[in-house]
């Protein structure tokens, strides 16, 4: 059976899109699906999964698409957040640790069911990770 792929794709842009793609990989576990490099060690554009999602990513520039989007710190902060469902949140939260993830929120069990915790990577974007899945409704 074939796993369901995600609909809907964030989209992030990296001063330094090669670490951030390092990073990703190795502190939150994902993988490269697609990664097309550009001029000057910089990333045209990437394609990273996890699960049945995945994010899109490429280096910051002053193209059409890069002109709307500003990095954290540029934004005064977290512009917006990720979340990712996985199934050992207590593994991945060591993980994350391992590979230098910032951690904001501990980890702990979730009010409405689950287990998570949230960490910023090198760059400033926040991503949140546990073990709450909305897909499954109980009951």
């Amino acid at each position: 059976m074939q796993q369901v792929k995600s609909t809907i794709i964030p989209s992030l842009r990296y001063r330094n899109a090669p670490a951030a793609i390092e990073w990703l990989c190795s502190a939150l576990g994902f993988t490269r699906h697609a990664v097309y490099e550009g001029p000057d060690n910089t990333i045209a554009h990437a394609q990273l999964t996890i699960g049945g999602g995945m994010i899109m990513l490429g280096s910051v520039s002053d193209n059409e698409f890069g002109r709307h989007m500003r990095q954290p710190g540029q934004a005064g902060g977290v512009t917006h957040a990720v979340y990712i469902v996985v199934a050992d949140a207590n593994a991945h939260y060591a993980r994350a640790k391992a590979g230098g993830a910032e951690i904001v929120r501990e980890i702990q069990d979730e009010s409405y069911g689950g287990r998570g915790y949230a960490c910023r990577d090198p760059e400033g974007y926040v991503w949140s990770v546990g073990t709450y899945d909305p897909w499954v409704t109980e009951g």
